[in-house]
């Protein structure tokens, strides 16, 4: 969830400076007020990750406990052993994660956006900027429950359910367990967000130029497929930091291996020595095929949930 998927600009944001204020209380750039943002953010990212969730199950199983199982190997072994439920284990942390957590992230990326494109609706560097504050505003947010989320995707998960697992952890390990992944999440989306927006930039760009029916990169379609491109290519490059945070969310779980300390390269130095370089890239498969689809799921709603909240402006706009 890393593209410029809004590049709707209006001519009233090409002759004016908008504070972060103006911005959380009037109109922006969309025509959309801050809270519409955050309620399309909300609504993209819910979506984005109900409809994934069974492939990201298949991920936090194969990063977390190593192995040379394949994708297909470990589908199997959850529906033959736990059925089509074992597949949602968690769904319910990431409910209610997803949510606010792309709210945020949208919310921050518009207001990041305005403030440093500073009316250019072509400013890459502004948009990447933006994409880096959100992520880091969201994954603060989303840390918690995306670790009680993979505790609960384990087969033989020892929590009976979120809160189960909320009140255990906080018990036992104390309210930092569950930011023990935040500081690699922050490292791995870093890339992830520069990788995604530079390949989403050249594949709308692309797309639009095999095409005169793709000129307007309002079409859904270019934003659907220019999406799933950016977000396979920076799933791939950023699996190593993924495996070290499913790795640090998990330890001590079901089996896997407990750390000394929350460092990225002391855990990536047990990985390397458990199963090679090679455990540096578990569950790279599963990860692209969610970010694919997920990128695409996540931007046409954000901008289909926009222009419901357009359509219902200007119609209260047109009854004053």
């Amino acid at each position: 969830m890393a593209a410029d998927a809004s590049p709707k600009y209006r001519a009233s944001d090409l002759h004016s400076e908008i504070s972060v204020s103006q911005l959380t209380t009037t109109n922006t750039h969309d025509g959309l007020r801050f809270w519409q943002f955050m309620v399309a953010g909300s609504i993209a990212g819910s979506v984005e990750h109900m409809a994934m969730f069974p492939v990201d199950t298949l991920k936090t199983r194969m990063q977390a406990l190593g192995g040379s199982h394949s994708l297909r190997q470990a589908f199997s072994s959850i529906l033959k052993l736990e059925g089509a439920s074992g597949l949602y284990g968690g769904i319910g942390a990431m409910f209610l994660g997803a949510g606010p957590a792309h709210a945020v992230y949208f919310s921050t990326y518009e207001i990041c956006k305005q403030l440093f494109s500073r009316g250019d609706p072509n400013n890459s560097v502004a948009h990447a900027t933006a994409g880096v504050f959100a992520m880091v505003a969201s994954d603060a947010v989303l840390t918690p429950m995306d670790m009680v989320k993979q505790r609960l995707q384990l087969k033989s998960s020892p929590y009976k359910g979120v809160g189960d697992c909320v009140k255990r952890v906080l018990m036992e390990e104390g309210i930092w367990a569950f930011y023990a992944s935040y500081r690699t999440t922050v490292l791995m989306n870093a890339p992830f967000t520069a990788v995604h927006f530079a390949t989403y930039e050249a594949a709308k760009k692309a797309l639009m130029e095999v095409s005169t029916d793709w000129a307007s990169d309002e079409t859904l379609v270019v934003h659907a497929t220019a999406g799933a491109a950016a977000g396979a290519l920076a799933a791939a490059m950023t699996t190593p930091l993924d495996v070290v945070k499913t790795q640090l969310q998990c330890q001590g779980v079901c089996g896997c291996d407990r750390f000394s300390s929350g460092s990225i390269g002391n855990v990536i130095e047990a990985i390397v020595k458990k199963d090679g370089y090679r455990g540096l890239m578990r569950g790279w498969m599963p990860r692209m095929l969610f970010h694919a689809p997920a990128a695409a799921i996540c931007w046409s709603t954000y901008e289909a949930s926009k222009d419901f909240f357009q359509q219902l402006n200007d119609n209260n706009r047109a009854d004053i």
